[in-house]
């Protein structure tokens, strides 16, 4: 691979340890699946993850890995149905059920629905803690889970809760549930994100989908009839277990679960510590992990450039704003604070761009992230808040505008934020573009670090040489826009 062109004094030369890498690379789409005979360009069309298309959902993305299965001491019995399946009909699913997966373009199972359905819709029901990255059918599969343990002849007494660490990927579950249900005779859903059910008023859905600090008050405040629950389900369990406070609330919320059936847990990353406090919160569990998850990142084409100093950063980023609405755009900045700014700055200069965060009010949230779904809005600014799970098919950019810090140890950077952040991009089997910005020797360490972490092979944008820079991004995103594969 040819050597990227180095810009005199940068900060890769200031400081003494050699860049994450100084080499430019062929930008490629993620080619068939190893040793599939059905090629992944038949396959990145047979699902919808996430959401479905108008809510901004992302098709399938068979990645090229396989699955580690590991089965509890319970699962070990021989009379189990321990087997992997070739289609959703084998699995006995009810036949309105299978409509709406069919309505959605289900054709066949992905990787992770192949292993987990035959264990998740098993009786008696049994816990699972599954690892899989956004696109790989991950939500469909705790949803046919949940659609498939209901009673239907009850159908205002709650009986399957969905915790999500944000409004809007609760809201994006929601409509998931509805697409995939849309068939079912019975069905009622609600969501319980803050302002979604007035104060006084009971729950009478059947599935609820949620945030856990919402969730809890309405059980407080016996809102939440909770004698009928059968099935409890983290998305993004990672990051709801490991926050002191979203944990605390998760495992309340569990411990008012009298006659919990199954406990799901998922997520893209589970880091060794929380995976041992996900094995005692979902006791006897199932595990699907992936084997190499530094395959996750493998379909983005990561970058970096190195600013002059933080405020530089802001002249970097402006001048980047024609590349970023190519497709569209989302930056990520450590605070809210520092949202709302560049945001005003941005469009006091005469660019179109929208912020969120978690200072907005819930339906100026809703109204600003279905602005961004749709295109009305291109460049979208906000906090870690939309780190995760939030599927928008037209992001070809992820820019990390300050590099994710851990946030109990802000010397030490985030790689599970940063896989998150970045896996907005790139999505259902096309090539994305992710820019990290650096500017000191923290910043560029925290950078070499993840880099090192994952094993990824960073790309040096030049900015002394915008046309060369501009070349290469546009290449990629032009690329992924045409899903064909051309050199940077």
């Amino acid at each position: 691979m040819a050597e990227a062109p180095k810009a005199s004094g940068s900060l890769a030369d200031r400081i003494s340890q050699p860049p994450p890498s100084s080499t430019t690379s062929t930008a490629t789409a993620p080619s068939a699946t190893k040793g599939s005979e059905e090629p992944e360009s038949n396959l990145s069309f047979a699902q919808v993850d996430g959401a479905t298309v108008p809510l901004g959902g992302s098709t399938l993305h068979e990645p090229q890995y396989d699955v580690e299965v590991k089965l509890s001491d319970i699962q070990k019995d021989a009379s189990s149905p321990l087997y992997s399946i070739s289609s959703f009909e084998e699995l006995g699913i009810n036949p309105m059920i299978l409509k709406g997966m069919y309505a959605m373009n289900f054709k066949k199972p992905s990787k992770i629905q192949e292993r987990a359905l035959p264990l998740l819709l098993g009786n008696p029901p049994t816990n699972m803690i599954a690892q899989s990255q956004s696109g790989t059918g991950k939500t469909a599969a705790f949803v046919i889970t949940i659609l498939s343990r209901l009673d239907y002849t009850q159908p205002k007494a709650p009986q399957a809760l969905c915790l999500a660490p944000s409004r809007e990927l609760a809201r994006q579950i929601e409509g998931v549930v509805r697409s995939i249900g849309q068939f079912v005779d019975g069905l009622t859903i609600q969501a319980a994100v803050p302002g979604a059910v007035e104060r006084g008023a009971k729950v009478e859905s059947m599935v609820v989908v949620g945030t856990p600090g919402t969730v809890l008050d309405l059980m407080k405040r016996r809102q939440y009839d909770t004698s009928q629950m059968k099935v409890l389900c983290l998305d993004e369990a990672d990051n709801m277990l490991d926050q002191q406070g979203l944990g605390e609330q998760c495992l309340r919320v569990k411990q008012m679960l009298p006659s919990i059936q199954q406990i799901l847990l998922f997520s893209a990353t589970f880091p060794d510590g929380v995976m041992r406090y996900a094995a005692q919160f979902s006791p006897s569990a199932n595990e699907i992990r992936l084997k190499r998850d530094e395959l996750t990142v493998g379909g983005i084409k990561q970058m970096y450039m190195d600013c002059p100093s933080d405020e530089g950063k802001y002249e970097t980023l402006a001048q980047l704003y024609g590349l970023m609405t190519i497709g569209s755009s989302i930056i990520f900045v450590k605070t809210k604070e520092s949202a709302s700014r560049i945001a005003a700055r941005l469009s006091n200069d005469g660019h179109k761009v929208v912020a969120i965060h978690g200072g907005f009010e819930g339906a100026e949230r809703d109204e600003i992230i279905e602005s961004f779904r749709q295109g009305k809005a291109k460049v979208l600014i906000t906090t870690n808040v939309l780190a995760r799970g939030i599927d928008v098919q037209s992001v070809s950019m992820v820019i990390n505008y300050d590099i994710p810090m851990n946030p109990q140890n802000d010397s030490q950077p985030d790689a599970e934020t940063y896989l998150h952040r970045i896996g907005r991009t790139g999505r259902f089997g096309r090539v994305g573009v992710s820019i990290s910005f650096v500017f000191d020797r923290k910043s560029f360490q925290a950078l070499s670090d993840i880099a090192k972490h994952y094993g990824i092979d960073l790309v040096r944008l030049d900015q002394n040489d915008w046309d060369k820079t501009e070349e290469i991004v546009k290449n990629v995103i032009k690329s992924s826009r045409a899903g064909t594969n051309l050199k940077a």
